[in-house]
């Protein structure tokens, strides 16, 4: 992840230490507050957040570990440092995310950007 990354995940890392340890991705505000965020709702607002974004395709969180994956490759980490990374016992399943898979566009989309308009915790309440 860049600096930018990093500058946009400190409100987060700073609120998320007043929550309950348990779950990475939790709720943060209301009755549910700490409860696990889970997978679908984590989906759906990707969905979301990329269509705002003007993605086009179809969007699911796995495709990250995947993007993640090839662009390490690309920056020549080796194979076993990659496979640790994901957390894949089998070098073979390593293999495979990086076998076939055309993530170029996706990742010449994220370096090209623009920086937001808005930080990406401006609905963060705290």
């Amino acid at each position: 992840m860049d600096d930018w990354g990093f500058e946009q995940l400190r409100p987060w890392l700073a609120r998320r230490v007043e929550i309950p340890v348990g779950t990475l991705f939790c709720v943060i505000d209301g009755q549910t507050r700490g409860r696990p965020w889970t997978p679908a709702a984590a989906r759906n607002h990707l969905r979301r957040i990329a269509t705002k974004a003007g993605v086009r395709r179809r969007f699911a969180p796995h495709q990250l570990r995947h993007a993640h994956a090839v662009e390490m490759a690309r920056e020549r980490v080796p194979l076993n440092v990659i496979q640790r990374q994901l957390g894949h016992v089998n070098l073979g399943v390593t293999s495979v995310y990086l076998d076939g898979i055309d993530t170029a566009e996706i990742i010449d989309t994220v370096h090209n950007r623009r920086p937001p308009m808005i930080s990406a915790s401006a609905g963060l309440s705290i």
